[in-house]
């Protein structure tokens, strides 16, 4: 909330203002922005940002909620951040509002784009329309390459431009292509999820392992059981100090899984959000610490990636507990779904590729037993 005051308030062109809450439900009542010690008696717990009439954000568990209950929260959120809405725009009628800076967006020379299109439309079309990830990559830089090539004779001086313009062109062609015709660049519709193979108890010496490869998205997950011993101990700043967590889940997506060549330096930000994520998917369904007096250690390598490999890393994690004779309330899944969208028209797509999400407008990830959800995250590059 304060960010977007801020970015209001400043002379940047922002399209504020946006707001956030946490949602959270206790005896089948909904809470908003519930204390954390309230969270311990919830249901579910989702933390929401959005605009006055949409949301660009989700990100939080739950013990396998029903869908209808995870669009009631969103109700619940979207009015808090109304709220929140309304309360900037009273600061800013008493405060005022810088005027924004004037921004223009360079243009290309004249006949530039024209020719690009010419020239490159149907040879990038081509190119992207490969099966294999990595076919796919190097046909589409080829074709870049050679077409940048041919169009630096005409313009010698905007080697900038014509980069950015084939950028656009691969951009709308993989997007057209799916709105008009409904095919992706693997050759699958919009709901249609890769092949999958599962090999479990690979790692003899471990408690229990699997290897999950959905497409060409593969992670080798290990569960290993400790004493009580063994748990994580974590300093508080609130009144119970020392705390412990008998459950820990710590996913690695190491340089090679795409292909690149670079040190391997200490946990990234993304390293650590896709693990919470999916230790929230599992956490659900683990047997109370009472019954199941044992320390739970998951760790998902990510062998290979194209998308959704804390989904892989769920799906693993789900069979390498149940290899380990955890006995888990039940299976655990999770996907990626994609959008699409220009103008009224739309797609939503099932099980993404890398390239989907790099060129769509969302990526949404959801995990749950049969019974319902219980981890959820969404962000998404369009209004909302």
């Amino acid at each position: 909330v304060a960010t977007s005051y801020a970015l209001n308030a400043s002379k940047i062109p922002f399209g504020g203002p946006i707001a956030g809450v946490r949602v959270g439900r206790i005896q089948g009542k909904w809470v908003l922005n519930p204390t954390f010690q309230q969270l311990g008696y919830s249901d579910m717990e989702l933390v929401v940002a959005g605009s006055r009439d949409s949301i660009v954000m989700v990100e939080g568990g739950a013990l396998e909620v029903s869908e209808p209950d995870v669009l009631d929260a969103l109700t619940v959120a979207q009015k808090g951040i109304r709220e929140l809405i309304d309360a900037q725009e009273e600061l800013f009628a008493k405060a005022g509002r810088a005027p924004k800076m004037e921004w223009v967006k360079a243009e290309a020379p004249e006949g530039m784009v024209t020719r690009v299109k010419e020239l490159a439309q149907g040879r990038i079309s081509e190119a992207l329309n490969q099966r294999d990830k990595h076919t796919r990559i190097d046909a589409v830089e080829r074709a870049k390459k050679e077409l940048a090539e041919l169009l630096l004779a005409d313009f010698p001086d905007n080697p900038k431009d014509i980069h950015t313009l084939l950028g656009d062109v691969e951009y709308h062609s993989l997007r057209s292509q799916v709105l008009e015709t409904g095919h992706r660049v693997d050759g699958r519709t919009s709901r249609e999820v890769r092949p999958i193979s599962i090999d479990t108890s690979l790692l003899p010496r471990a408690h229990g392992s699997a290897l999950f490869t959905r497409g060409q998205t593969q992670a080798l997950v290990v569960a290993t059981l400790g004493t009580q011993e063994d748990v994580q101990r974590l300093d508080s700043i609130d009144e119970a100090g020392e705390t412990t967590k008998p459950f820990m889940l710590h996913y690695n997506f190491p340089p090679f899984s795409t292909g690149e060549v670079r040190p391997v330096r200490g946990t990234s930000r993304r390293e650590i959000g896709h693990g919470n994520l999916a230790e929230r998917a599992l956490q659900g369904v683990l047997p109370p610490f009472e019954e199941f007096p044992y320390t739970i250690r998951i760790v998902s390598d990510v062998l290979e990636s194209n998308g959704s490999s804390s989904m892989a890393s769920v799906c693993g994690g789900s069979l390498a507990l149940f290899d380990a004779g955890v006995p888990m309330r039940g299976a655990v899944a999770g996907g990626g779904r994609g959008l699409i969208k220009e103008g009224e028209k739309y797609a939503i797509l099932t099980d993404i590729l890398g390239t989907e999400d790099h060129l769509g407008d969302m990526d949404f990830k959801v995990a749950g037993t049969r019974t319902g959800i219980t981890s959820i995250q969404m962000d998404i590059k369009i209004e909302g």
